[in-house]
């Protein structure tokens, strides 16, 4: 699993996996079902600490994109309905990241621009 970290980033290392793994299952590049590297395979891989990879499952899990347990690893989860509230919270992060963009000066039009590339990107795998 190739992941493209900035280790000058002021990003922690373990967000970034999770990052990275989360893009993945949106562009299908991971899927439902698919057995990810263990932890110590990921570390060596990438060359950070264990203990960084595995903070990264642990979020990942909580999020409710993977599962792991002792036995068969850490998998890319299917999602569910939204028992959780799930799509509640991305509204609310969603929200605070407009704020941000406005903040920082980018106008709606370009913003849109953008979304719409986005998302245009990571739903390329539905076709």
């Amino acid at each position: 699993m190739l992941l493209a970290l900035d280790f000058s980033s002021d990003v922690p290392i373990y967000l970034q996996i999770r990052n990275q793994i989360v893009l993945g299952i949106s562009q299908g590049k991971l899927l439902p079902g698919e057995k990810l590297p263990t932890i110590r395979c990921l570390a060596n891989e990438i060359g950070v600490n264990t203990m960084t990879v595995n903070k990264a499952y642990q979020v990942l899990k909580q999020e409710g994109y993977i599962t792991a347990d002792r036995r068969s690893g850490a998998m890319v989860k299917v999602r569910e309905s939204d028992t959780l509230g799930w799509k509640e919270k991305q509204i609310e992060d969603l929200r605070l990241v407009i704020s941000e963009i406005k903040l920082c000066g980018i106008e709606k039009e370009e913003l849109l621009k953008k979304c719409d590339l986005f998302y245009e990107e990571v739903s390329r795998h539905d076709r």
